[in-house]
């Protein structure tokens, strides 16, 4: 699902930015690839890119961390936002939050500033300016559907100096998905993303330390069920495997 949803991502964002994809189908693939059947459907065939360092975050609601952060100092992500804002509220304007990409553990929130350290003012503004555009855009075209896009992450690459939108795009496992007809502002949404676990995962004296628990066949399968709710509503098709 994650491979079929990016695909028609790709598709539909491809007026904003380019992106790695150069075939998903098989028969287009090197030929010392093309008897492996298992891949139909789950691969896709990229170019190569110089991975940009930053995860790019658009967030256009307050949702978790960025709302366990807003309850302690009035900051999401360092960014200074009105008083008395509610749990899962829209914000004024979505807002841009760039993440160091971690080895292992969670990525950590960084400032503009910091992330033009990293990478340069110039390239940095262009990424804000792209990342903000693919996420109203992708919010607008999602909400007809029935889903809030709350917030997504994004990863870029360079080709011939040029940026190119790589990796998985607007997926449950990098986006806040929550459908239209349930929102209420003032506590955490039903979603159609990897949330459901994690909110199981606090039910569990577990101090998130690996290993981690196996999860009951009840969570694995409502998960996979979310998710293809999620891929059916915004792309009117089914998942045949």
């Amino acid at each position: 699902m994650l491979n079929q949803m990016s695909l028609f991502w790709f598709d539909f964002l491809k007026d904003i930015v380019q992106n790695h994809l150069v075939t998903a189908k098989l028969s287009q693939y090197p030929k010392r690839l093309q008897n492996f059947s298992e891949l139909i459907d789950r691969s896709m065939l990229v170019k190569r890119t110089k991975a940009i360092p930053v995860e790019c975050v658009a967030r256009g609601y307050l949702a978790g961390s960025g709302w366990k952060e807003y309850k302690k100092n009035g900051l999401l992500c360092g960014i200074e936002l009105p008083y008395n804002l509610k749990e899962s509220e829209r914000l004024q304007e979505p807002i841009f939050t760039p993440a160091t990409k971690a080895e292992s553990g969670h990525d950590e929130n960084i400032s503009e500033k910091e992330m033009a350290n990293l990478v340069g003012e110039e390239l940095t503004t262009k990424l804000k300016g792209l990342t903000l555009a693919i996420y109203q855009k992708a919010y607008q075209y999602a909400s007809s559907r029935g889903i809030i896009i709350a917030d997504t992450k994004l990863e870029f690459g360079l080709l011939d100096n040029k940026i190119i939108l790589i990796d998985e795009v607007l997926t449950p496992d990098s986006s806040r998905f929550w459908p239209v007809n349930s929102y209420k502002i003032g506590s955490s949404q039903p979603s159609f993303d990897k949330q459901y676990v994690r909110d199981y995962l606090e039910t569990l004296l577990w101090d998130k330390q690996p290993p981690a628990p196996e999860l009951p066949l009840e969570i694995i399968t409502a998960t996979s069920q979310k998710y293809n709710d999620a891929y059916h509503l915004l792309t009117g098709f089914q998942l045949t495997n």
